[in-house]
């Protein structure tokens, strides 16, 4: 686990938020650090939610200063919205990684367990957590954890079924929401900071061989394009006599 030297700083706290109110954030952030806005229906099927429900909330939370929408365009969201919804994202990264990290839960199940405890835990308790943890900078998943302050790094990575043949990596992030997915990578050994090398691609999306540590799997290209790899932090060179 990757944690910071410092206690973040802590800003004034953010007026409480329904919990759906914490959902529609947290899900057009999502969604517009993707691809740079969240449509309606975009919206609807993340949430799982009719595109009429969703017009009415986005029309509210605009209203209300924590979206900007243009029609036909979609929403994004304004410097409130953002720092509401990365406080929620925060609340669930810092629970999955207390669940996992303290408690013991597998990776696969911590996901659904902070969807339920994000909308009811303090942000003292979250804190509190943070602090049991030494401030961890991801997720078991490999996911950035955001800050008190509301800040978070991004960062780039590419998938593994891009990798170059042949070129170390380091697995970096995968998704929290498919457990199947979750329990197949811990099955072969895949998680993050594990090194993996793409030693074959068979032709036409057949299967890739990968090593991990000393074993050779293969995986099809479906389930390589989900693991998000980098490369290997170079080593520091010695200092100069």
């Amino acid at each position: 686990m990757i944690v910071s030297a410092d206690r973040p700083s802590v800003t004034p706290p953010l007026p409480p938020l329904t919990a759906p109110v914490e959902d529609y954030l947290k899900a057009i952030y999502e969604l517009e650090s993707r691809q740079g806005s969240a449509t309606t229906s975009d919206v609807a099927e993340a949430l799982a939610v009719a595109p009429a429900s969703v017009t009415g909330m986005v029309r509210r939370l605009a209203a209300q200063g924590y979206l900007d929408h243009v029609p036909y365009r979609g929403a994004q969201l304004t410097d409130a919205g953002r720092r509401a919804a990365l406080r929620t994202i925060r609340r669930h990264r810092i629970l999955e990684s207390y669940l996992s990290g303290i408690l013991g839960y597998p990776w696969d199940r911590v996901h659904d367990e902070a969807e339920q405890l994000e909308h009811a835990a303090s942000d003292e308790l979250i804190e509190r957590m943070a602090a049991a943890l030494g401030f961890p900078t991801v997720d078991p998943h490999g996911a950035p954890i955001p800050t008190a302050d509301g800040t978070v790094e991004e960062r780039a990575h590419r998938s593994l079924a891009d990798w170059p043949t042949g070129e170390p990596a380091l697995m970096a992030r995968v998704s929290d929401k498919d457990a199947a997915l979750l329990r197949y990578l811990a099955d072969i050994g895949l998680q993050p900071g594990t090194e993996v090398t793409v030693l074959h691609r068979a032709p036409f999306d057949g299967p890739l061989t990968l090593r991990i540590g000393t074993a050779d799997v293969m995986v099809g290209p479906r389930v390589a394009s989900q693991v998000l790899v980098a490369a290997p932090t170079p080593l520091r060179p010695p200092d100069a006599c």
